[in-house]
């Protein structure tokens, strides 16, 4: 038995699987997000525990014998996050997550100081990432930046209270700005922009590498019969790829959650940080790969749902209805979905949310179909930097809230002119990703037997006339966030 956790945004994941991957059992516990202020996005890492705790306490009680018979486990996280840690193994300061924006100012000072930075990270300096994060504490809060002694990404804190072990593994690691992604290994000279050195960094592994156990005390406390192995297990989009059977450059995934991510595999190490895409490494040995990034998805639509009083599921009731009804696409609204400023391909967390030609007869319906485009529109924007360095894949699935959408489905499909599948537990990927990464750090099975591409739930093919349409307004979208960028530029000059 193998258990994987996916420590997402707002929630934590779990899910039990035995030796065949078949799904036992799984549960999710929420977690609160803390926004202090404007750009500031925290958690407080003890939360994510305490979730994981409940979660294995539901799967215990549902699952007792299977549960007691644990071998392994993974662990996924969100990327990016800055969990500060101290001599006494105590949290100095909230977490400071991905979507923060803080550290724009320092992003800046660590290009000019550092000319090679994008050629050894492979990447451009954002506020997401975690070292200018560091940065910021040094000049915001100089006393705790000095108790710092361990720098740990958010599954990586959540690895240390099961086990007591400081680790972290190539895919999250290449997520901080302090990682050689070529040579898989950290980077004195991106540390010591930071003023850090390798003995601030967890010990660095592969994401099918044993890392530590359970500790003895938390196993008997949990109910584990066995010793339990902790993999070195992956960031959320490199452990959801993993669950999807994506690690071949033939292979892609599209991730439509809180964010919207495009994430393809590739052979060799290449980037393209000019556009803001991520070239990391993948979560198994020797493999690397492309991700566009856009900081705002499904969050846009929950965001238009609640201004018109709606959930998400009503507003997709209506937005299909709408589309069922023969509407007339030239009349909606265009929508940037830049609410939380964007990542690939513009890299500008001054970018914000907008709605362009409104009219009279604009209906609530139209409002959100023009979001649910936008939102797919920003997903093409960031396939197509991608592309631009490597090839395109022949088999691409869609994982996450918006894979449930036929609607949404079929849009994203047409908009990208790529076929695209939806698999059986995509809702379970990362987890799934990272109980398999368990899986293979026993040893006792191969890469082949165990990443495997999920069952197949639904396939979705390109409608010529419709994608000949969305191209259209693809084009004027383009030339509406040329202009929005420089509306932003003046106002940020201001």
């Amino acid at each position: 038995m193998f258990i994987g956790i996916d420590l997402g945004t707002s929630s934590i994941k779990t899910v039990l699987i035995d030796e065949n991957q078949k799904t036992l059992a799984n549960h999710t516990e929420n977690i609160k997000l803390l926004n202090p202020r404007s750009g500031f996005y925290e958690q407080d890492p003890e939360s994510w525990f305490i979730a994981t705790i409940k979660c294995f306490n539901k799967i215990r009680r549902d699952k007792p014998k299977e549960f007691s018979a644990v071998r392994g486990l993974g662990i996924s996280g969100q990327m990016h996050g800055a969990t500060l840690i101290d001599k006494n193994n105590q949290v100095l300061h909230p977490c400071i997550l991905w979507n923060d924006t803080r550290s724009t100012k320092q992003c800046l000072s660590m290009e000019e100081k550092y000319p090679s930075l994008r050629e050894e990270s492979g990447n451009i300096a954002m506020p997401g990432f975690t070292a200018p994060k560091i940065l910021w504490i040094k000049e915001n809060e100089i006393e705790i930046f000095k108790k710092i002694y361990k720098v740990l990404l958010p599954k990586d804190y959540l690895r240390y209270r099961l086990s007591n072990a400081y680790y972290t593994e190539m895919s999250d690691a290449s997520g901080t700005l302090w990682l050689n992604v070529k040579q898989r290994n950290w980077s004195e000279g991106l540390l010591s922009l930071t003023e850090l050195s390798k003995d601030h960094m967890p010990n660095l592994v592969e994401g099918s590498d044993v890392t530590a156990t359970v500790s003895k005390k938390l196993a008997n406390e949990i109910g584990f019969d066995n010793e339990v192995i902790i993999a070195g297990g992956a960031g959320d989009q490199a452990a959801g790829a993993v669950g999807s059977g994506v690690i071949h450059p033939s292979q892609s995934v599209i991730s439509l959650g809180t964010s919207g991510v495009y994430f393809s595999p590739i052979e060799n190490f290449v980037s393209n940080a000019s556009q803001a895409v991520h070239s990391f490494c993948h979560c198994l040995p020797g493999t690397w790969h492309h991700m566009s990034v856009m900081l705002s998805a499904t969050n846009c639509l929950d965001w238009i749902s609640k201004m018109f009083g709606l959930s998400i599921s009503d507003s997709m009731i209506k937005v299909e209805d709408y589309s069922n009804n023969n509407f007339e696409i030239n009349a909606t609204p265009y929508f940037l979905p830049y609410l939380t400023g964007e990542r690939t391909p513009h890299n500008n967390p001054y970018l914000r949310g907008s709605l362009h030609m409104l009219s009279t007869s604009t209906s609530i319906e139209a409002i959100i179909y023009s979001v649910i485009e936008g939102i797919s529109f920003g997903i093409k924007d960031g396939f197509e930097a991608v592309h631009s360095v490597s090839p395109k894949s022949s088999q691409t699935y869609l994982v996450g809230g918006g894979s449930k959408s036929n609607f949404w489905a079929n849009l994203i499909t047409s908009a990208l002119n790529q076929p695209i599948i939806v698999g059986e537990d995509s809702a379970l990927g990362p987890a799934l990703g990272v109980a398999r990464l368990a899986m293979l750090a026993t040893k006792d099975y191969t890469k082949e037997e165990i990443v495997k591409s999920m069952p197949i739930q639904k396939e979705y093919n390109v409608s010529e006339n419709l994608f000949e349409r969305l191209d259209k307004r693809y084009q004027t979208w383009k030339e509406i966030v040329v202009a929005n960028e420089l509306i932003a530029k003046n106002l940020m000059e201001k």
